[in-house]
């Protein structure tokens, strides 16, 4: 059983805990985490959710995501998530979000990094990742018009690829 912390609209902690996947009550909202690496050539690295996933099975993503354990601050959730998914430490030290994007059930931030990874030096967590690569926005988009990627609107992929260089991004 997982559990996470809640907040209320304004992202201040209620100070109490629930199931990860459990329906929350009017007021408790949850915190997800996205991790967005775009290599120097502009590509952002994508994964392909396992097919065993209860949630867009076989679906490519942006290149980790999940919920943020109770405990967690946004950034050591990101960490984690990008430490369990790709097998690769990360240090966000200093950072934050670069996005929130608010959503029904919580609120989601995204990170972006500029980041040249070896594909082979990832180890893929099975139960979460089947399949990883670089992909320019062009691929991105064809995936999604093929239905082949999460649903996420095609403004808001093009949003982050115009965003990966803004703000002084960080390239560690």
């Amino acid at each position: 059983m997982e559990l996470v912390d809640l907040y209320d609209e304004n992202r201040l902690p209620l100070g109490w805990t629930a199931e990860r996947d459990a329906r929350k009550g009017p007021g408790e909202y949850r915190l997800v985490v996205h991790v967005c690496v775009f290599d120097r050539r502009g590509r952002l690295l994508i994964q392909q959710r396992a097919r065993s996933k209860f949630i867009f099975p076989n679906l490519w993503d942006v290149s980790v995501g999940g919920g943020v354990d109770a405990g967690e601050t946004s950034r050591q959730g990101a960490e984690r998530e990008f430490r369990e998914e790709l097998g690769v430490p990360l240090d966000l030290s200093g950072l934050r979000p670069s996005v929130t994007v608010n959503f029904d059930g919580g609120f989601d931030d995204f990170y972006l990094l500029i980041r040249d990874l070896s594909l082979k030096d990832l180890t893929l967590q099975q139960e979460e990742v089947q399949d990883v690569r670089w992909a320019s926005l062009e691929e991105v988009l064809d995936l999604l018009a093929r239905e082949n990627f999460i649903p996420y609107p095609e403004s808001f992929l093009r949003f982050l690829f115009d965003m990966r260089t803004q703000f002084g991004f960080p390239t560690k």
